[in-house]
């Protein structure tokens, strides 16, 4: 029988109140509060503090405040860059390129819940995975949406609602949010 914690993973119906769940959210609750409350010239300990929630392949900077579910389930790549009042419910995993930047209060949400009221009365939500491909650049208040993936090359306008896949090497606007133009990648700048 899986645990809540593997039906999590899974994308399948779980209890968050279980009670293993209810404390890894705590241990990075306190984690965040820690973080959001340093001094930012204390650089050394708000990069120990963030390597003790995320996996990061290089180096990246998160401005605070900066807020997550779990931590463990956020994968960044090089060069990553999240502004003022980064959101990411990690419920499921998110996995974020190499030199990805995220412009303030972007919010990226696995976590969803049955549309039946009768479902979502038992208690039980599910969770979808988000993946953001290399070289993107996602602007102010973006809301990032379960279940989406983000090509390579990608801008996405300020105050954007993802709720569909976006493909490679497009500006993508609006809300709900859909391709504005393809661009053309340089070879050289």
């Amino acid at each position: 029988m899986k645990s809540e914690k593997e039906k999590m993973l899974a994308g399948e119906l779980y209890y968050s109140s279980d009670a293993e769940l209810a404390r890894e959210r705590e241990y990075a609750r306190d984690l965040l509060f820690e973080f959001n409350h340093s001094r930012p010239s204390d650089k050394e300990k708000r990069q120990e503090i963030l390597s003790c929630l995320i996996s990061a392949k290089g180096s990246f900077h998160i401005e605070a405040p900066f807020y997550c579910d779990y931590g463990y389930n956020i994968e960044v790549g090089e060069n990553f860059y999240a502004n003022f009042g980064c959101i990411i419910l990690d419920v499921n995993k998110v996995k974020i390129g190499d030199n990805v930047l995220l412009a303030p209060n972007v919010q990226i949400y696995t976590a969803t819940h049955p549309v039946d009221p009768v479902a979502r009365l038992t208690g039980k939500e599910f969770a979808k995975p988000i993946s953001i491909g290399n070289n993107v650049w996602i602007g102010g208040g973006t809301i990032i949406c379960p279940g989406v993936k983000i090509g390579d090359n990608v801008t996405i306008g300020a105050g954007s609602v993802v709720t569909k896949d976006i493909p490679a090497n497009v500006v993508a606007v609006g809300n709900p949010c859909k391709v504005l133009k393809k661009i053309e990648v340089s070879k050289n700048v």
